[in-house]
């Protein structure tokens, strides 16, 4: 097992005045920082194009932390703000650098080194490496951390990576993918893994199908520019769902280390088969209402006219021996019904009914696992109605129920990146992405995309707060699976 890493003393966040900062980042540092995981030795510089001093840095992280973060989690919030200092920068040039390298040094020399938080525009981060570079910020003692979007395809992937790696070795890269920071995400892992119950079951043998659905209730929500380029397939399944897909799929890791977890998750994305365009459903959302209030088309959002999918289904296969034959039904949209991120595992049914002729109906096992808005995993199972009966026994399908705040009161419910900011500055490397596992998932979206362009496919329109074309019912209803909802 490799050396355990030093805890980083000083944190740099690039993108600092962003919305990401405002919501996410320094909300989740200060909770940290109220439940003392954080060393008192680190300092937070922030740094984007605002010019502002550290005073006026620290009143607008006040004002964040008093929208987004609860009350209740705001204990310390004084000693938080007094951590935070900030340094003006324009990264398309090299002239700033020098003076953010004074401002990370002005606390004096670092005896653990520093963590660095990227958030901006893709075309920023060769520049900002290269910058790094030129101050000296890019040391043995210096890691890495990069927010998506890492790229449009596999191409510009590369060019990313390669940029990165310039400046820093694999061992101190940090490809965040928000989703891996969530209880119930990681939760998946102990439950196929901790318990002897699922893992002789979880194969095609036992396993029908699954099925796999991030639906958003939201359109643009100001993601104008960025989202019209990506569309529901660079922006979702790319990485989230792909992840989602991998923890389930792959095989056990001979320990919980970042090594031994993101091999079995390659080992399965690249087992992924290439997909027919018949396999697949686009779609684009129209005007319509969601929760009684009326909300307007894409096209309207937009203000143009766009060929760019907002809903994508997808039937998968997961080529090996555990999977063969198994399809995974992914499904992702905008302006759906509800907002849920939910994994589906479909058992086969029981080979012999004894219960046949008795009146009583069979259906098979279901393990469904809420990753949001609500965190829980259940069970069905089939279970005898009490009374009495004149035909036999009747069955009734009965959950087992574990609602993650019920089972552990008195825990926090943290934000996803509570976890990933504090594995950052510790330097646990197990729940980020690396490049391989990015450059895996690029590939088999970049054939999807071909797949779609050979065959000419348009997005459906679908009806805003309906659950995307018909033609995605379809898809799953031709092999005898509906849709869990």
């Amino acid at each position: 097992m490799p050396e355990p890493k030093l805890s980083a003393d000083r944190l740099l966040l690039f993108g600092a005045t962003g919305d990401l900062s405002r919501r996410m980042l320094l909300p989740s540092l200060c909770a940290l920082d109220a439940d003392g995981l954080l060393s008192p030795d680190l300092k937070i510089i922030g740094t984007a194009r605002s010019e502002m001093d550290d005073a006026e840095f620290r009143n607008m992280a006040r004002e964040a932390l008093e929208n987004y973060l609860p009350d209740e989690r705001r204990g310390g919030m004084a000693a938080f703000l007094n951590r935070l200092s900030y340094q003006a920068l324009d990264a398309s040039t090299l002239d700033g650098f020098d003076a953010l390298a004074d401002k990370v040094n002005e606390a004096g020399p670092s005896d653990s080194g520093m963590a660095i938080f990227l958030s901006t525009a893709p075309s920023l981060f060769g520049p900002t490496i290269a910058g790094l570079k030129h101050a000296g910020l890019t040391g043995d003692n210096v890691r890495m951390c990069l927010e998506k979007p890492l790229g449009t395809d596999l191409a510009s992937s590369c060019v990313i990576n390669d940029a990165v790696a310039d400046a820093f070795p694999e061992d101190r890269i940090f490809r965040i993918d928000h989703y891996l920071g969530k209880e119930t995400v990681q939760n998946l892992l102990a439950l196929r893994f901790a318990n002897i119950l699922f893992e002789p079951i979880w194969n095609s043998n036992y396993i029908d199908h699954v099925q796999i659905t991030v639906a958003e209730t939201v359109g643009l929500e100001g993601r104008v520019a960025f989202y019209d380029d990506a569309g529901a397939l660079r922006d979702m399944v790319q990485n989230h769902m792909l992840q989602l897909l991998a923890l389930v799929a792959m095989e056990p890791p001979t320990s919980f280390d970042a090594t031994a977890v993101r091999d079995e998750k390659v080992k399965a994305l690249r087992a992924l088969r290439e997909v027919q365009a018949s396999e697949t459903v686009t779609g684009q959302y129209r005007a319509g209402a969601i929760g009684g209030e009326a909300v307007p088309g894409y096209d309207e959002e937009l203000g143009k006219a766009s060929d760019t999918e907002t809903f994508t289904a997808i039937k998968a296969h997961v080529d090996n021996w555990r999977w063969k034959g198994v399809p995974f039904y992914l499904r992702t949209g905008k302006r759906l019904p509800e907002r849920v991120t939910e994994i589906v595992v479909k058992f086969r049914c029981v080979p012999h009914s004894i219960f046949e002729g008795m009146g009583a109906s069979m259906l098979p096992n279901r393990l469904v696992i809420g990753i949001q808005p609500e965190e829980n995993i259940s069970l069905s199972l089939m279970a005898k109605v009490p009374g009495l009966g004149q035909d036999g026994i009747s069955l009734r399908e009965v959950p087992l129920d574990i609602a993650m705040p019920d089972a552990f009161v008195g825990q926090h419910r943290r934000i996803a990146y509570e976890r990933l900011l504090l594995d950052l500055i510790q330097g646990e490397q197990t729940l980020f992405v690396r490049r391989d596992e990015v450059e895996a998932q690029w590939q088999w979206v970049d054939q999807v995309r071909s797949a779609w362009e050979a065959a000419g496919v348009k997005p459906q329109t679908y009806t805003s707060g309906s659950w995307g074309p018909s033609s995605a019912i379809a898809l799953t209803e031709r092999d005898g699976v509906s849709w869990h909802e």
